[in-house]
């Protein structure tokens, strides 16, 4: 029984004996995160808490190798993070980012009042360990090791060790917490929140809607499409076109309409009105009853890497195949088929034309799920590569990105232009889930461990006693007052608010909560948009205080 003992016992470092703890920390902590206690269940937080309990009764990880999971785990959830929402990212910045970011750069002003406040009302306390505990308190490893490196001598590095992991956990719990109290002050229901997401996409003025409209202007009776485009200046596509006889036809660019005509119109809800006060009104038809069986619509999908960032015009639908495409299905949002509109793997195109005719552009385009769920490797790692580099950049006053903010920035910026580079970023539901959830698990089981061998004996006195209290304090109550303006003020929806805590907190097990208990990837839009700046801010306000008071 000696072989078993050398790797489930405590105290060992062998390649078995970590693989055993780790699997056993993840695998319980996973398991004890679906409980619900009180309709609340921590997810994947729980790996943290059964890490600490292991790394107290002994139970230990070689350094570097505990350092390297640790932070290969944090560099595969965020960069499968940026992956996900980095096309969403410039856009939600123009739309609120601004005013995301504000707020993130609010809580970390207050974070750093109170703690200077502690400091000082104090007195006796030395602000190494004002550091580790507000560091722990924002759960932002990278400030503390920034610190560390600013403060040099060994007696500082550890007491800011020992007030980080005195304070992480209910830095952890805190910003769970503090989503709760603000649900709670302001009587939300994250049902109705979640619908409210859901409605604003589907309502979006951007998102194609499908009308029908009947040509009554006699002043644009025999103008051609691509005349009509000129006149209304906004996008469109006619899929389908019905004249006074009776017959269908599939447009063209120079297929001339008058009075009389019906047409199967696709455009912005922002542009309809438009579109009725020069064309007609909207009228009700069913296409379908009176469509030719030659005529139908499908959805091609684009499997085939050399049509990654190619134009949607450069396809030539109606020259080489007389088919028209009326939308664009990207991770499950429609855009309109503009012809400037650059494809991407993993679209779904939808056409309108003869079915022998779509076979022929489908067997082109690939149209093959199996070419899908084959893994991009070399862009994931290669997107991690220069992640990396990107992150150990100074970037200012000696301060740079680190191994999450790097790898985060690259993947966003990837996710964006990789087709510039002959990147393909598509990567399946499950692959991405899968990358992002055993990357969190090995960070927070890393995190436990290492944190868990000290823990009982710093926090379990006077000292660390204050240490927890502090770093809750700094950890809520900027929470529930920024939280508090977005709500009461700025009328953000709750999960944006969210992913605004944990982004603002550089928190990814925050995250994963948020994203869990709502499964909606908004709180990860949020996230994604207060991040990068969030984490130069925390890194310089650890070292501005060491370089400044101590």
């Amino acid at each position: 029984m000696d072989w078993l003992i050398d790797i489930i016992g405590p105290g060992n470092v062998s390649l078995a004996s970590t693989i055993a703890l780790y699997s056993f920390v993840v695998a319980a902590g996973v398991y004890l995160g679906k409980l619900k206690i009180g309709g609340i269940s921590l997810g994947v937080t729980f790996v943290l808490f059964v890490g600490i309990i292991m790394g107290h009764f002994g139970y230990i990880v070689n350094a570097e190798v505990q350092k390297f999971i640790r932070e290969f785990g944090l560099i595969l959830f965020i960069f499968s993070i940026g992956l996900q929402v980095g096309p969403g990212f410039f856009s939600s910045f123009k739309k609120g980012g601004m005013r995301l970011n504000g707020l993130a750069v609010a809580g970390i002003a207050l974070n750093v009042i109170i703690a200077l406040a502690i400091y000082f009302i104090d007195g006796d306390t030395d602000i190494a360990a004002i550091v580790g505990v507000m560091s722990g308190a924002v759960t932002n490893t990278p400030g503390l090791a920034a610190a560390q490196q600013t403060a040099g001598n060994a007696e500082a590095i550890n007491t800011m060790s020992m007030g980080y992991a005195a304070a992480y956990p209910l830095g952890v719990l805190g910003i769970i917490g503090a989503m709760f109290v603000i649900k709670g002050i302001f009587r939300i229901k994250t049902d109705r929140e979640i619908k409210i997401i859901e409605e604003e996409t589907q309502n979006s003025v951007s998102k194609p809607n499908i009308i029908s409209i009947q040509v009554t202007n006699p002043l644009i009776s025999g103008k051609s499409l691509v005349q009509l485009h000129h006149v209304i200046q906004c996008d469109f596509v006619i899929s389908r076109l019905m004249d006074e006889t009776g017959q269908i036809i599939i447009p063209t660019s120079q297929t001339q309409v008058r009075v009389g005509d019906k047409l199967m119109l696709v455009i912005a809800a922002s542009d309809v009105e438009r579109f009725e006060s020069v064309v007609g009104p909207e009228i009700e038809m069913e296409w379908e009853d009176v469509t030719p069986s030659n005529v139908v619509s499908r959805r091609i999908l684009i499997t085939k890497p050399q049509y990654n960032g190619v134009m949607l015009g450069a396809l030539r639908l109606h020259t080489g195949y007389q088919l028209n495409a009326t939308r664009v299905n990207r991770a499950g949002v429609d855009l309109l088929a503009s012809p400037d509109l650059r494809l991407q793997m993993g679209d779904r195109i939808t056409v309108v034309g003869d079915l022998n005719d779509i076979d022929r552009l489908a067997s082109k385009l690939g149209n093959s799920m199996k070419r899908l769920n084959e893994p991009n490797l070399i862009t994931i790692f290669v997107g991690i590569l220069f992640g990396i580099i990107l992150g150990s950049i100074n970037v200012g006053f000696g301060m740079k990105l680190g191994l999450a903010g790097g790898p985060l920035v690259v993947a966003i910026l990837l996710s964006r232009f990789g087709y510039k580079f002959k990147l393909v970023t598509y990567t399946s539901t499950s692959a991405s889930m899968f990358m992002r959830e055993l990357g969190i698990c090995l960070f927070l089981a890393s995190v436990g461990i290492g944190a868990g061998a000290g823990f009982a004996d710093t926090v379990f006195n006077y000292t660390g006693m204050w240490w927890v209290i502090w770093g809750f304090m700094i950890t809520f109550i900027p929470l529930v007052i920024v939280g508090s303006i977005a709500r009461g003020v700025y009328k953000l929806n709750f999960l944006t608010i969210m992913g605004l805590f944990a982004g603002g907190y550089t928190d990814p097990p925050a995250l994963a909560y948020a994203g869990g208990s709502t499964g909606s990837d908004s709180p990860a839009v949020a996230y994604s948009t207060v991040y990068p700046l969030t984490m130069f801010l925390r890194v310089v306000a650890a070292q501005g205080l060491i370089l400044a008071l101590m």
